[in-house]
């Protein structure tokens, strides 16, 4: 049988997953059956258009009438709509594949997560931090769970991105806290949080984050509506933000994102730094991995993961034939979708969102405070 999937949302997110779903029979064929069943928007002729280029056999405007008549519920629109649509399939039963970050607010995220333990173990919540799923992100937890770097000193992360640097560039709706939640922080630190989770989130490792600093920053306060003659909006999220933290077992941590770092594009970097070692990791470069042992200590040696029997990679092509970014949506479809079929558990699962949810949260209130917060 196949599975009738449903999607709320075809713009850039839609079509990463569409993409990725038209892929899996090509290379994943142990993967289950799916069939592109309902595209979810708000205008008609849009939707016809969209449904038409990403292959789904039909549309509709009204999520409500579409998240109990399908075997899962894509929620890949903007922020603001993210908490009800996935709570109402959930408590219909549905799996529920959400876009990151899991929710604008705190408050959302937990109702999330609360509807998603309510479902049940068989109901797989899953939240779309895609980065988990870079075979070379995968080599080097790897490496950290054998203990390949030792005692874990010194974590770093950054999501650096400069579409925002001319302050002409026309608003959206990721400028505006009530649709956003925040700005660089949500979209951008999200997935650095979770991956970072994800790496040395485990007990032998750093552990959890135990309390944290942040700065939050705004550089342009407004910006103009695309075809409205010169009209303006207010931006009302931060345009970057920066964060130290300290994890239970020791470690230092530092974060950062930007959408004003002039001549990064989609630069989401990790430093990893160990007693016997470290590691970095680059997406601009995803499919090398630096690594550094202690006894070899005259430079970072470059680890090409594209061999067979590196994580995802005998499903490709032949060694030293790289991947892409959109590779990483059809690894997690795969793994999401395998869990709807056998009724079983997905990670990152909404409960791993609302951690992540959690430290973005505390960032904005240490910025808000002027002081370190404590997570319990």
């Amino acid at each position: 049988m196949s599975l009738e999937i449903g999607v709320l949302g075809y713009r850039f997110m839609g079509k990463a997953h569409a993409n990725a779903m038209a892929r899996l029979p090509m290379f994943f064929p142990e993967a289950p059956d799916v069939e592109r069943s309902v595209l979810v928007g708000r205008d008609e002729d849009a939707l016809e258009d969209a449904a038409d280029r990403l292959g789904f056999d039909a549309i509709s405007t009204d999520w409500a009438e579409v998240v109990d008549e399908v075997d899962a519920f894509y929620n890949l629109g903007p922020n603001h709509v993210h908490a009800e649509p996935s709570i109402a399939a959930l408590e219909a039963g549905t799996p529920v594949f959400c876009e990151k970050p899991l929710a604008p607010t705190l408050e959302d995220a937990r109702a999330m997560a609360d509807a998603a333990r309510e479902a049940g173990d068989d109901v797989p919540a899953g939240c779309a931090f895609n980065y988990r799923f870079v075979p070379a992100i995968r080599y080097a937890k790897r490496l950290l769970e054998d203990g390949e770097l030792g005692e874990i000193r010194h974590v770093r992360g950054r999501y650096l991105q400069d579409w925002l640097v001319d302050p002409e560039a026309p608003w959206s709706w990721r400028n505006d806290e009530e649709l956003a939640g925040s700005g660089a922080l949500g979209d951008l630190g999200a997935h650095t949080v979770d991956l970072l989770r994800f790496l040395v989130g485990d007990d032998d490792l750093a552990g959890d984050i135990d309390r944290l600093s942040g700065h939050l920053r705004t550089f342009v306060d407004e910006r103009p509506v695309e075809g409205e003659g010169g009209e303006t909006r207010p931006v009302t999220v931060d345009d970057a933000y920066s964060a130290q933290l300290e994890f239970e077992n020791g470690a230092m941590g530092t974060l950062e994102a930007s959408r004003f770092a002039t001549g990064h594009k989609n630069d989401h970097a990790i430093e990893i730094h160990g007693s016997e070692g470290s590691l970095k990791f680059s997406l601009e470069r995803l499919n090398e991995l630096e690594l550094l042992r202690r006894n070899e200590n005259r430079g970072y040696e470059t680890i090409l993961v594209t061999d067979a029997d590196d994580p995802y990679v005998d499903h490709w092509w032949p060694p030293g034939h790289v991947l892409g970014w959109e590779h990483t949506f059809v690894h997690e479809n795969y793994e999401f979708l395998s869990a709807v079929a056998d009724g079983g558990e997905f990670e990152p699962s909404f409960e791993a969102g609302l951690e992540a949810q959690r430290v973005l949260a505390a960032i904005e209130e240490s910025d808000e405070r002027g002081e370190w917060i404590s997570l319990e």
